[in-house]
């Protein structure tokens, strides 16, 4: 097993490269940092490239890693460099970047949720774990939305990634294709025009649409889909997080939940 000292060693240039976009982008790779993620990876049967860990972390874990997964072990300098914060868990993976591709015309069935130019990479990941809770099918990231695979998406996904389908596509594009076959697609809106989420019977087979934290929802998406809805506020703040309203219509929307 090769030990790894300096935050200057090729391969931990590469490794921290992955925090960018433009680093995963060029490897088709990004970083799992924690123990919880890892396994959760091992049980999905990811594509690993490599463990790298600390020498406590690799003595109590690698056993544990797919036989033929190069492991490294490394400094805690060198984990704190390749996490970027002060205080990692000690033990990472490279994996694969999902390679999946979805035709939308093909989508007859399930429920999904859309993001629409959602910024905040807590949000996003929160967005994904609680569709993931709810028994969705997939999420799909339009333009503007937050990687799905930067390093605090990832840490909010808490593994959700390997549970369900998580796209990048134009939205306008699957919202069309949908209604097409037959799938209603609700949009959410601050709008007295919008209806009463209550008023919509639960389905199995439907999507959600959830805005931008400032903007919300575009006006583009909002003129093609089958209902806007609003969630009636009983207190005097303006309106709820994106992730804590998602999380209410997702679970009231769908059948059985």
């Amino acid at each position: 097993m090769e030990r790894i000292l300096s935050n200057q060693n090729a391969r931990v240039k590469t490794w921290a490269k992955l925090a960018t976009r433009k680093g995963r982008q060029a490897n088709r790779t990004y970083l799992l940092d924690g123990w919880h993620l890892v396994e959760a990876a091992i049980d999905a049967q990811a594509k690993f490239h490599a463990v790298m860990a600390t020498s406590e972390q690799m003595e109590a874990h690698l056993s544990d890693v797919p036989h033929g997964v190069p492991a490294f072990e490394i400094s805690p300098e060198v984990a704190k460099h390749i996490a970027g914060t002060n205080t990692p868990q000690g033990i990472f993976a490279e994996i694969s970047l999902p390679e999946k591709t979805f035709d939308p015309s093909y989508v007859f069935e399930g429920q999904w949720l859309l993001l629409d130019s959602i910024q905040d990479p807590g949000n996003v990941g929160t967005l994904i774990r609680t569709a993931d809770a709810a028994g969705f099918k997939g999420v799909v990231l339009g333009p503007g939305t937050a990687d799905a695979f930067a390093p605090k998406v990832v840490r909010a996904m808490q593994g959700s990634q390997f549970h369900l389908e998580v796209l990048n596509a134009d939205l306008t594009e699957w919202v069309q294709a949908l209604e097409n076959n037959g799938l209603p697609v609700y949009g959410t809106q601050l709008n007295p025009a919008a209806k009463d989420y209550r008023e919509i019977l639960p389905s199995a087979d439907f999507a959600l649409i959830m805005g931008n934290e400032g903007q919300g929802m575009s006006a583009e998406l909002a003129d093609i889909t089958s209902a806007n809805l609003y969630i009636p506020l009983a207190g005097q703040a303006e309106s709820l997080n994106v992730a804590v309203a998602a999380g209410i219509l997702m679970f009231a929307l769908s059948l059985g939940n």
